[in-house]
């Protein structure tokens, strides 16, 4: 489980990168505006949705417990 956090923390961190590489490229030297950041953007979306779902997941098999403040305390 820890691996599949840190892929998908590593994801969206290079799909974050991209984004700015490509908003301060994309337009320069007369070339037209493209829409690869919108897209790299997209992707950090749908990256951090993946890992929500993930841990929720993992949390109702009982892959990982919480710690911290007992509920209802």
């Amino acid at each position: 489980m820890k691996y599949l956090v840190l892929l998908a923390f590593v994801a969206i961190i290079g799909s974050l990168g991209s984004a700015l590489y490509f908003m301060m490229r994309d337009g320069q030297d007369g070339r037209p505006r493209t829409g690869r950041m919108a897209r790299a953007l997209a992707f950090r979306v749908g990256f951090s949705i993946l890992l929500f779902i993930c841990i929720l997941i993992a949390w109702k098999l009982g892959y990982i417990q919480p710690t911290g403040i007992p509920a209802g305390a």
